[in-house]
């Protein structure tokens, strides 16, 4: 457990030394700003792109186009960001043997794997959490009388599929030992789920379908129990991917 703690504290100083934390706060917090402002603002610049003769004409924008906006940068941009920046969690520090060195002093393999993880889960929290609140806010501000449903229990969907993708980003860098070969196990785990998507029957226990069924959770237009197994699935992957990158960390020949 010391090592555990030790290691997890050297991870976040990492994170601020690369300015890994700072790309990711920023790039979310870029996000969170301009999703409603976007939402907002798009009208009027198709507006006054038309020209004469050409009339465009859209719907008066809501707080729904926000939420659209959110969810829309969250799970492609932002994810693409999320595992680029996480793809040398284990390639970079074995390169330069600083994991090595580290492990010949008695660390443990397991606290290495559990505090990475448990590293890149904090920075994910913190970059999709000050997402949220910037565009709740602002949301909130530009378009005071909307409502939804469904808010916050559709975030922490997102969220819990974050979480999901770092547990296979993790297993895939215990596989390999380049950023690439990390990325392309972990794009060939998403194509997996989105080709498994395509049978209407197993959409409810994919866990893709935590990143795509969130407007049809604010509209009501999907139930919140339809949701149920996927989140319990992505749980158990996520613990099962977990666990056998510890295994297979111990048991790697470095």
């Amino acid at each position: 457990m010391r090592g555990y703690l030790v290691f997890l504290k050297k991870e976040i100083f990492e994170y601020t030394k690369t300015y890994k934390l700072l790309i990711m706060l920023v790039v979310f917090a870029i996000f969170g700003i301009t999703n409603p402002l976007i939402a907002k603002l798009l009208p009027e610049i198709l507006g006054s792109l038309a020209t004469d003769g050409v009339i465009i004409t859209l719907p008066e924008p809501t707080a729904y186009d926000a939420w659209e906006q959110f969810f829309k940068n969250a799970t492609q941009m932002g994810l693409i960001v999320t595992v680029i920046i996480f793809s040398g969690v284990l390639s970079s520090e074995l390169s330069k043997g600083t994991l090595i060195n580290l492990l010949t002093k008695g660390l443990s393999r397991t606290a290495v794997i559990l505090s990475k993880y448990t590293c890149m889960v904090l920075v994910w929290t913190a970059s999709i959490a000050l997402c949220f609140g910037l565009t709740y806010g602002y949301t909130v501000y530009l378009f005071p009388k909307d409502e939804t449903s469904n808010l916050l229990f559709s975030v922490f969907c997102l969220w819990l599929f974050g979480l999901f993708l770092l547990a296979v980003l993790i297993f895939s860098a215990t596989l390999t030992k380049s950023n690439y070969g990390c990325l392309l196990i972990t794009l060939v785990a998403v194509l997996a789920c989105m080709i498994m998507d395509i049978v209407p029957a197993m959409h409810r226990y994919n866990p893709i379908s935590l990143a795509t069924d969130n407007m049809g959770l604010i509209m009501n237009s999907i139930e919140v129990s339809s949701l149920y197994s996927a989140i319990l699935i992505s749980c158990l992957l996520s613990l099962i991917f977990v666990s056998l990158s510890v295994t297979i960390f111990r048991r790697k020949q470095l």
